[in-house]
């Protein structure tokens, strides 16, 4: 099987590609998601990103339109600092995950990797029906496959000099549109055809995994070539992830960083803290699936980047595996989470 993986600037060998990051955005357009913060703190809320606001802002992310706009020069700018603080803890390569729908932007991921020296992989496939142009939702399943074989072999379509290294992140919401499981479909049909890397975003739902995954499967897509994302916001009780990850593919937890008490996406779902997050991993490999684990950040709204007083991409390396090195995994466990696994995932087999 093939050992190299498709970066933004060509092949790398997949054993360079180091500490891995699979579920990071550089900039993407996430306007649609605004949701109204509580009346009272909107007056606080709606001000430009600030040190008397960012605590409200951390609690009620899509309340701040400013947020959202995670897109312009200066975003550009506070992404590539980010990237450098991750170069320096340790980071090798980040995934990023913007696909059709939220304006992924191909020449960003080119300078960020070619300045820092960051590996990264651009994404393809569709998001979400609702963000989807008209021209989009119409779409054939067989026009879809024909879209992502193309960006994957060719050249993306709005930049047709860099192809895309993995399908991702598919998007769909609960329950699952017929778009959204056309492309399901197409991703799966894509996946058998070129052997690659798929990663999910699942509706906030517990059965939505379950059922991304019996249509991916039945497609024939390749479980273990899969990521589904998220699942720390969309699974509340241990026995979820422990018969999700019975199906064989990749269970991610990729908010690590988000630690707030009203989840304004899904306001019944509670939302872990790292602490639980790394317990979760615990429960996991104890059931003998630590191979299968995977974290990130998922960093899309501005105040998760350190210039706008975040954690930024670092975090996970920087203070979440120290705490996990003092809650009984070792140096070996957390390579294989954040190396190895990202590795096999993209290439189909461990080196």
């Amino acid at each position: 099987m093939a050992s190299v993986v498709q970066t933004v600037l060509g092949p790398v060998d997949a054993g360079k590609l180091g500490r891995t990051l699979t579920h990071e955005h550089l900039s993407l357009n996430f306007d649609e998601f605004y949701i109204p913060p509580p009346p009272t703190l909107k007056p606080f809320i709606e001000k430009s990103l600030c040190l008397e606001n960012i605590g409200l802002v951390k609690q009620y992310p899509y309340g701040s339109r400013e947020n959202l706009a995670f897109y312009g020069n200066e975003v550009d700018a506070a992404v590539l600092f980010d990237i450098e603080l991750f170069k320096s803890a340790g980071g090798g390569t980040i995934v990023e995950n913007t696909s059709h729908g939220i304006q992924r932007k191909i020449k960003l991921m080119e300078t960020v990797s070619r300045q820092t020296g960051v590996n990264i992989l651009a994404g393809c496939g569709y998001y979400v029906e609702n963000l989807q142009p008209e021209s989009v939702r119409c779409m054939r399943e067989e026009e879809l496959y024909n879209s992502i074989i193309t960006e994957m072999t060719v050249g993306c379509i709005d930049y047709p000099s860099v192809k895309c290294g993995f399908i991702g992140e598919v998007g769909s919401v609960w329950p699952i549109t017929d778009f959204e499981k056309r492309a399901i479909r197409a991703t799966a049909q894509a996946q058998n055809t070129l052997g690659c890397a798929v990663t999910f975003h699942p509706g906030r739902h517990n059965k939505a995994p379950f059922e991304i995954m019996r249509l991916y499967l039945e497609a024939g897509g390749k479980a273990n070539r899969a990521i589904m994302s998220h699942l720390d916001r969309t699974f509340d009780e241990k026995q979820h992830f422990l018969d999700f990850a019975e199906l064989g593919c990749f269970c991610q937890l990729d908010l690590f960083g988000t630690e707030c008490s009203w989840y304004q996406l899904n306001p019944t779902q509670d939302m872990p803290s790292d602490a639980q997050r790394v317990e979760i991993f615990s429960w996991l490999k104890a059931e003998g699936k630590i191979t299968q684990l995977l974290g990130s950040h998922d960093i899309h709204t501005r105040h998760r980047l350190v210039k706008y007083g975040g954690h930024g991409y670092s975090h996970l390396f920087t203070n979440v595996v120290p705490k996990m090195l003092l809650k009984g995994f070792s140096q070996q466990d957390v390579d294989t989470i954040s190396i190895e696994n990202p590795k096999a995932w993209l290439i189909g087999h461990r080196v």
